[in-house]
């Protein structure tokens, strides 16, 4: 059965700390730590940062979900602007921002969003290679 852990946060820049550390507590709690939890929290920071700089409705909450499924991770990351999609860009050496869809390509294995009926959702998902390693380790003698 699936494990998840699922949390709003205003649409306000200085919560985007507060989900990092949501993040990391049902990590911890789910024992995924170091580069793994690395990732995961650091592309859940930009991924909730793009949410909280472009949704365009106010006072809107973002909705993050972590589902722990057999050996994969999904974290989704969903607001109310549904039709204001993610566009991944090529960033100039002297630009400070747009990277973020970048970064989250290189860490995850696969990433993506989707549009609901009155949201939009960006998605990133992991796999937990300790929770393969287990599945497939021979049983104890």
């Amino acid at each position: 059965m699936p494990e998840t852990a699922t949390f709003r946060i205003p649409k306000r820049r200085q919560h985007v700390s507060t989900a990092r550390q949501r993040i990391r507590k049902a990590l911890a709690d789910w024992g995924i730590t170091d580069e793994l939890a690395d990732a995961v929290t650091l592309s859940a920071n930009e991924l909730v940062t793009n949410a909280v700089a472009h949704c365009r409705t106010s006072y809107a909450e973002v909705e993050v979900t972590l589902t722990v499924d057999g050996a994969e991770l999904l974290l989704e990351v969903s607001d109310p602007d549904r039709d204001r999609l993610p566009r991944p860009h090529d960033s100039g050496p002297d630009e400070e921002c747009g990277r973020g869809l970048a970064l989250v390509a290189a860490l995850a294995d696969a990433w993506g969003h989707r549009q609901e009926s009155y949201r939009k959702c960006v998605w990133a998902r992991f796999t937990l290679a300790e929770r393969l390693e287990a599945a497939h380790a021979p049983s104890g003698s």
